[in-house]
């Protein structure tokens, strides 16, 4: 059942109203979660954001385990925006794009580093959504943004809760456009997404909201469609 049916209708650049929270709030890290047909979604976001974009990215993209990834080097291709893969000590660094590797948990500490594991998986999955948001959820708190894109299963409905339950705010890629709908509609079942959005608006939504906190209230405006 849908709780606030103005999340689940939006027309394209009529996004829901932002809200009070966004105008005091700086964004300063996406946390971005997607599994099949993954590959082509998060380059479609990144290849859409500004070179400046001022916040880190860190994203978690389900690869398989036996292989290395090539995921990096093919995003760089497509975006303006540092990417790599993360490695263990990395620093978050505002514009930078961090991977999860391949068969690694990406975890965010409170001091901004990166940290990997390969801790038991969860539901069947290493890396796990689930596990980077609850991070990021207990590192950034209400500075936080999670992103639901493509892909099967319900990887990510759990920690987009413990990002809400802190403050943050969630996206999710429009169950009907996506190319698998499963995590998308299990992040929607939670009932804490705050904006529901085709793939060709979510770059927009993201750089309106990860905005300096002076320039939030016309940022609010221009998603909203007001002048």
């Amino acid at each position: 059942m849908e709780k606030d049916s103005h999340k689940h209708s939006m027309p394209k650049m009529k996004f829901s109203a932002i809200g009070p929270h966004h105008d005091t709030v700086q964004f300063d890290i996406v946390a971005m979660v997607s599994s099949a047909g993954g590959l082509a979604a998060v380059r479609h976001v990144l290849e859409h954001l500004p070179a400046d974009f001022p916040a880190a990215i860190v994203i978690v993209q389900h690869l398989d385990p036996r292989h290395r990834s090539l995921m990096a080097g093919i995003l760089s291709h497509h975006t303006q925006l540092a990417v790599k893969e993360a490695e263990e000590g990395d620093r978050l660094t505002p514009g930078h794009v961090y991977l999860a590797p391949p068969n690694r948990h990406l975890l965010v500490n409170p001091d901004r580093s990166l940290s990997l594991s390969q801790s038991e998986l969860v539901h069947f999955l290493r890396p796990s959504g689930d596990l980077l948001f609850e991070s990021v959820a207990a590192s950034h708190k209400d500075r936080a943004i999670a992103v639901v894109l493509t892909g099967t299963g319900s990887d990510g409905a759990m920690g987009v809760r413990a990002i809400k339950k802190m403050g943050g705010t969630v996206v999710t890629q429009d169950p009907k456009q996506a190319e698998f709908n499963g995590m998308p509609q299990a992040a929607i079942a939670t009932q804490v997404v705050d904006f529901i959005l085709p793939l060709d608006d979510i770059a927009e939504a993201l750089t309106l909201l990860v905005g300096n906190t002076s320039t939030h209230e016309g940022s609010a405006n221009r998603i909203t469609g007001q002048s």
